[in-house]
């Protein structure tokens, strides 16, 4: 299995590469998807098929919408010129950052030490997940076990906003024509 999980890591950084290089708009988004769906498959080697559903439904959606944006974009180049008018929001930009770093680092700061559980009940999980569930992935004994209605209304949450994008985009589509 870890040969084929290499050869998949090769095949991502080569196409995050040909995403970087290629001039084509359409074909970095092919070689962005070649990263996201040889990650599924990774998900899927390594036992955490909860990851490969989030991560098969994100890159699809995320597919679409690049390709519908770069289909109803035009080829000519864009050329930006940066002005006077642009620093006031550049430094509420950097005051923006500058907050949010604060911010963060107090939360950062306020958590526990990596490795102290602070719930009880993430005790039972850990000592007894395994046995109870016969799963060897602790995540995938959690969301489908422990939490499986949980987990069955998050996907019908995705399922239907997909399906609600595919019915915004195709109503685009028939009134454009």
């Amino acid at each position: 299995m870890e040969i084929i999980l290499i050869v998949l890591i090769v095949l991502m950084i080569g196409g995050a590469i040909f995403s970087l290089e290629v001039k084509d708009l359409l074909s970095a988004v092919i070689g962005y998807g070649i990263v996201g769906f040889a990650l599924v498959i990774c998900f899927l080697l390594l036992q955490a098929p909860d990851l490969a559903l989030v991560q098969i439904v994100i890159e699809t959606i995320t597919l679409i919408i690049m390709i519908a944006v770069i289909l109803n974009t035009t080829r000519a180049d864009i050329k930006i010129s940066y002005d006077k008018k642009a620093i006031p929001y550049i430094v509420s930009g950097l005051i923006f950052l500058a907050f949010f770093l604060y911010f963060f680092n107090q939360a950062a700061s306020s958590l526990s030490v990596f490795g102290n559980h602070l719930l009880r009940m993430s005790e039972v999980y850990v000592k007894k997940g395994a046995v109870q569930t016969g799963s060897a992935n602790l995540v995938t004994a959690v969301i489908f076990d422990y939490r499986g209605y949980d987990t069955l209304g998050e996907a019908t949450v995705l399922f239907t906003a997909v399906m609600g994008i595919l019915t915004v985009l195709r109503l685009k589509g028939k009134k454009g024509e």
